[in-house]
């Protein structure tokens, strides 16, 4: 299978500009560009699946070229919505700062600034240099203009379009960069460069975009929607993103073994065929973490999710450090209780349980565990050896509602 076509199978081309990118792209030699600005100060799930291309690439012989926006990031890329929150400059340099070596650090490719070349352009030159290239009426064909022109766009937000091509002119003539990969929102900016090019030069270069990729509510990945997975594993932890993956409607996975993975076509059609047969086995599924865990963090980190997902939920979990059952369970509710407490008590005063009628029908219908081990007795009092390295202990109440107690000193 071609480069070209792995890409396709996979369903990572959306759009292109040329019949000609096949052909392209299987012979190998391109100088190509993907970027991102500086929203954040990490890269998101979302990222993972486009700057992936760039590695694709890079092994079918391409050279990848990772651009962080750091002047147009400055600016805001326009939203179908309403215009970006305009950032301070010290948090744009914090993100450049740290983007800029998370990349190098996973990737290990080239990482280049775009605020490098575009700091010394004056408003005139700019005018005069770029924008005269630029009829209104085509800018204002743009699908992401256009869907703006009801609620208002701003001339800064007007203006991001040419910037952006005006990057991948810089990156034509300094570098020999001639293909642009984007995702599918970003159409309307990376055939403007493509066009400046070829008004400025005479040269044809290329672009092509892959689909989002969306969430199970067909939102997609991204810190604007509310549910950013960070590739920093220190704002998102291996565990966290085992316990997302790993929980994939059984619908979306095999998509994203394509657009998360470098496993093969014939495996992960196996697996796709395992998930058919074998649902409960979640076969897809964790290969899904596996690879993706991996490929961010290392072998030690996913072999450390995988087993505290395991332990978290069976009597192993008082052979876990503290510090990582309180990492991997970050978000649960904690409450402060003391030795000799009763259970009854500690569920009551935390409301957990709405009364203590409650709570002891609970015990009795063996609905409450300590420590993932079933209470017996509505006498339980909360005792030294139930303690995780005399610090914590884990209630559950049914199947799902979990809190940590935390021991009063």
């Amino acid at each position: 299978m071609t480069v070209y076509e792995d890409l396709v199978w996979r369903g990572l081309i959306k759009d292109s500009t040329s019949s000609e990118l096949g052909k392209k792209l299987n012979a190998g030699g391109m100088t190509f560009y993907i970027g991102t600005d500086p929203t954040a100060d990490s890269m998101h799930l979302g990222h993972l699946s486009s700057f992936l291309i760039s590695k694709r690439l890079k092994n079918a012989g391409h050279n990848p070229i990772l651009l962080i926006g750091g002047a147009t990031g400055r600016i805001g890329d326009p939203r179908p919505t309403s215009e970006r929150e305009m950032k301070s400059i010290a948090e744009i340099e914090h993100n450049i700062e740290c983007l800029t070596k998370q990349a190098k650090e996973i990737f290990g490719f080239e990482v280049v600034n775009n605020y490098d070349w575009s700091k010394n352009i004056n408003f005139i030159d700019f005018l005069r240099d770029y924008g005269k290239f630029f009829s209104i009426n085509y800018m204002l064909d743009k699908d992401i203009i256009r869907r703006r022109l009801e609620t208002g766009i701003t001339y800064t937000e007007f203006s991001y379009m040419i910037m952006q091509a005006l990057d991948f002119l810089h990156l034509f003539e300094t570098k020999n960069c001639t293909l642009q990969v984007a995702g599918s929102d970003q159409w309307g900016n990376i055939t403007a460069g493509v066009d400046l090019i070829k008004k400025k030069t005479g040269c044809d270069v290329y672009a092509f975009t892959m689909p989002l990729v969306t969430d199970k509510s067909g939102k997609k990945f991204g810190k604007s929607e509310g549910n950013a997975l960070w590739l920093d594993k220190n704002k998102t932890s291996s565990y966290e993103i085992y316990q997302y993956l790993i929980n994939s409607e059984d619908e979306k996975v095999i998509d994203y073994l394509k657009v998360f993975t470098f496993l093969s076509k014939e495996e992960i059609e196996e697996l796709e065929k395992k998930n058919k047969e074998h649902p409960e086995l979640r076969e897809a599924h964790k290969a899904l973490a596996r690879e993706v865990i991996t490929f961010l963090h290392g072998k030690e980190e996913y072999e450390k999710a995988k087993n505290m997902s395991e332990s978290l939920f069976n009597e192993d979990i008082t052979k876990l450090p503290v510090s990582d059952i309180l990492e991997a369970l970050k978000d649960l509710p904690k409450y402060p209780f003391q030795l000799d407490m009763s259970l009854l008590e500690y569920l009551v005063e935390n409301g957990i349980c709405s009364s203590k009628r409650e709570a002891r029908e609970m015990i009795a219908n063996g609905a409450i565990s300590l420590n993932n081990k079933k209470v017996t007795s509505e006498e339980k009092k909360i005792e030294k050896q139930d303690l995780i390295e005399n610090k914590i202990i884990i209630v559950r109440k049914g199947k799902k509602k979990y809190s940590i107690g935390i021991l009063e000193k």
